[in-house]
C-alpha cells in the first residue's frame, strides 16, 4: 500500500473525471448548441475563419507567398495590363495595399511594370513566366474559399446573408465605411 501523501485535488466522480485528467477536453460538436444560438453561430464564424486560414496556410505552404498575392497574380493574369488602381478594385482592398502587393510580387520576379506612355504615373501590371508557373501550381480557387463560396451561394442568399451581417456588425457598432483587411 502506498502511503505517500498525495497532491490536494478534488477527488474524481465516475469515468468522465478519471478520463479527463490530463487530457483536452473533446470539441463539441456544431449540433452540441440548438441552431439559432450564439454559442452555435459562433462555432460557425470560427469554423469559417479556420477553413480560410487552412486554405491560405497551404497556398503559402505550397507555393511560397501568401493567399492575397496569388489572388492578385490570379487577376493580372486574366487582366493582362491592368492598373494598381483597377486591382485593387478587383480585389476589394484599398490602393495603397494593392501597391504593397505589387512591390512584393515585383521583388519576386513574378510580376513586371510598365510605365504608361501618355501619363508616366500610370503603371500596368504583366504576369511574368515565372507568376504564372507559380499561379498554375497554386491551389485554388486563387481568391479564396470564402470568396468562392460567396460567388457560389444563389442570390436570395446572398443577399440574406448581407444583411444579416450588416445587422451584426450594427450590433458590434462597427461603421460600415470601417476598414476591411483581407484575409492571407
Amino acid at each position: 500500500m502506498d502511503s505517500a501523501p498525495r497532491a490536494s485535488r478534488p477527488p474524481a466522480h465516475g469515468k468522465a473525471r478519471a478520463a479527463s485528467i490530463g487530457a483536452p477536453a473533446p470539441a463539441a460538436p456544431s449540433d452540441a448548441a440548438p441552431p439559432g444560438t450564439p454559442p452555435r453561430v459562433l462555432r460557425r464564424f470560427r469554423q469559417v475563419f479556420t477553413a480560410v486560414r487552412a486554405h491560405f496556410q497551404q497556398v503559402e505552404k505550397q507555393v511560397g507567398i501568401g493567399g492575397a498575392q496569388v489572388w492578385a497574380l490570379g487577376v493580372i493574369a486574366e487582366h493582362p495590363g491592368i492598373g494598381v488602381g483597377s486591382l485593387a478594385r478587383a480585389m476589394h482592398i484599398h490602393q495603397s495595399t494593392a501597391s504593397n502587393l505589387v512591390r512584393g510580387l515585383v521583388e519576386r520576379g513574378l510580376v513586371r511594370t510598365e510605365r504608361g506612355q501618355a501619363d508616366r504615373r500610370t503603371v500596368y501590371l504583366q504576369l511574368q513566366p515565372e507568376g504564372a508557373a507559380l499561379l498554375a501550381r497554386a491551389p485554388g480557387p486563387h481568391a479564396g474559399v470564402l470568396l468562392q463560396a460567396l460567388r457560389d451561394l444563389d442570390p436570395a442568399t446572398l443577399a440574406r446573408l448581407d444583411a444579416d451581417l450588416a445587422r451584426l456588425l450594427r450590433q458590434m457598432n462597427v461603421p460600415d465605411d470601417a476598414p476591411a483587411s483581407p484575409i492571407g
